[in-house]
């Protein structure tokens, strides 16, 4: 039975119907339902929800925030690492290396300091400013890919697969599918890192969360959506990126004989490629792998570790038995406020499977 323990009565934050909520702020962090402060990491639907009174949030994840949760949200951006006074609570945020205008969240009151991580990663990844360490009393982190199967390849050695396979089929459209926010821009700067200069086509789901991308300046390759090309345009040889709500859709049909490709941490998993019926799948995530979820909680310096979704009982009982540190499963309905629209946690937008 999972081991799991529940956040201390009198703790900087507490766990409500409603989220993560810290009394001293008069703030919740990525709340679950609509509340009148939110403290955002990052603006997948996971995390950022519509109908709260005003948002906390990086200033370049303002763009996807507006174009998901209306733009008359009442936005107010940060930098990373600016301290503010918000309520009775001193607040930062520190990048997390997720996706764009992704941030760990710093919260300071009564002389204690915690930290919610929010989603991660530690690879460098030219999409997206890198991860920052950042110490407290109290970690709250994500333990999505939990287990020591999950150790990540550098991302530009992935691009270079991608691109070995795209090339090697001059006769057949290339569809890779992945996440249309974070994962789609982070294989475009990666392949652009490796001197690619082709164009690559988008699903039209892609294409609407490429601008806040580019005016972030983040450096990518050629891009038009494919729907500008005619009808009769067999595509061949040509790399089209689309998210995995596209595969097996009508949207398909206008392809001539593809290959299909799936970019996800998942990918891991002996199998998982079959599963979904994908012929080549690229362990590509924005997650933390096992080294970094381990490194992440030993830098914090933390005294007490909360982990939540994914394997969080496994790597609770390695940082406890084998780090030292004390660490716990975070009780709570994490699990079940990732994405309704699939199965696993790399959640993307809402029209996104997870």
């Amino acid at each position: 039975m999972k081991r799991t323990s529940h956040l201390p009565a009198d703790g900087l934050l507490t766990l409500t119907p409603e989220g993560l909520h810290c009394p001293a702020a008069g703030a919740w962090i990525d709340p679950w339902r609509p509340v009148p402060r939110a403290l955002i990491t990052h603006a997948h639907a996971d995390h950022a929800r519509a109908g709260c009174g005003t948002y906390w949030a990086v200033g370049s994840a303002e763009g996807i925030l507006r174009r998901r949760l209306g733009s008359g949200i009442d936005l107010r951006p940060v930098r990373y690492g600016e301290e503010r006074r918000i309520g009775e609570a001193r607040v930062s945020f520190h990048s997390a290396g997720h996706v764009l205008g992704s941030a760990q969240i710093r919260l300071e009151a009564g002389g204690e300091r915690w930290l919610v991580s929010g989603d991660f990663k530690r690879d460098a990844d030219p999409s997206c400013t890198p991860f920052e360490p950042v110490e407290a009393d109290v970690l709250i982190s994500e333990a999505t890919f939990g287990l020591p199967i999950y150790r990540w390849a550098p991302g530009a050695a992935v691009a270079e697969q991608i691109r070995h396979w795209w090339k090697g089929a001059s006769e057949r459209p290339s569809l890779l599918f992945c996440y249309a926010f974070g994962k789609a821009q982070r294989v475009l700067a990666e392949l652009h890192a490796l001197g690619e200069t082709d164009e690559v086509l988008l699903h039209g789901t892609v294409q609407a969360l490429m601008e806040p991308y580019r005016q972030a300046g983040v450096a990518m390759v050629p891009t038009r959506p494919v729907s500008e090309l005619p009808r009769a345009d067999t595509l061949a040889g040509r790399l089209v990126i689309a998210p995995p709500s596209a595969h097996r859709s009508a949207w398909m049909r206008r392809f001539r004989h593809p290959q299909t490709g799936f970019a996800s941490g998942w990918m891991a998993v002996r199998g998982a490629r079959r599963r979904r019926g994908y012929e080549r799948g690229f362990v590509l995530s924005d997650h933390a792998d096992w080294d970094g979820l381990v490194c992440t909680a030993r830098e914090s310096r933390a005294r007490q570790i909360y982990l939540t979704h994914g394997q969080s009982d496994v790597l609770a009982r390695y940082l406890r038995e084998v780090e030292g540190l004390a660490a716990e499963p975070l009780a709570g309905g994490f699990e079940a406020e990732r994405s309704p629209e699939g199965d696993h946690p790399e959640a993307g937008l809402s029209v996104e499977p997870a």
